[in-house]
């Protein structure tokens, strides 16, 4: 059995486990979320500056690590996140970590989408749905 042997069955791993070695994940599927993510993690701190004062439209996915639908949620966001990149900035916000703005915004379950321009909501996707849904949204909020 030659090296190459333990190379094929790599390569057939999904691409985040060839980018990231195991002593560079943090530990927690929150904190290791950020390394795969094409969606950034927004918080209570950075909320205002990413969210409310962005020169651009915003997506928030709104969502909990226990939640199995935020999951596909976020398989989701994170392919539109890519899509849009330079006319959409993308992030994910965990409501448990940060209830306050989840509150604010009346969220009462996850998975929420909300888009936002000039500061304002402007769109909501509510539950698991299909990427039309979230692709519809965004283009009415980007042609406002």
């Amino acid at each position: 059995m030659g090296p190459s042997s333990f190379v094929m069955p790599l390569l057939s791993l999904p691409r985040p486990f060839l980018l990231v070695h195991p002593k560079k994940l943090k530990g927690t599927i929150e904190q290791d979320i950020s390394l795969f993510s094409k969606a950034a993690v927004v918080t209570k701190d950075t909320w205002e500056k990413s969210v409310l004062n962005s020169d651009s439209p915003v997506l928030v996915e709104f969502y909990a690590s226990w939640c199995g639908p935020c999951r596909m949620v976020h398989r989701i966001i994170d392919e539109i996140a890519g899509e849009y990149a330079g006319r959409l900035s993308c992030f994910i916000l965990n409501t448990d970590d940060d209830f306050p703005i989840a509150e604010d915004y009346e969220i009462k379950a996850v998975p929420v989408v909300l888009l936002f321009k000039n500061g304002e909501k402007r769109e909501s996707v509510v539950g698991t749905m299909p990427k039309d849904f979230y692709i519809a949204a965004i283009e009415r909020v980007l042609k406002s």
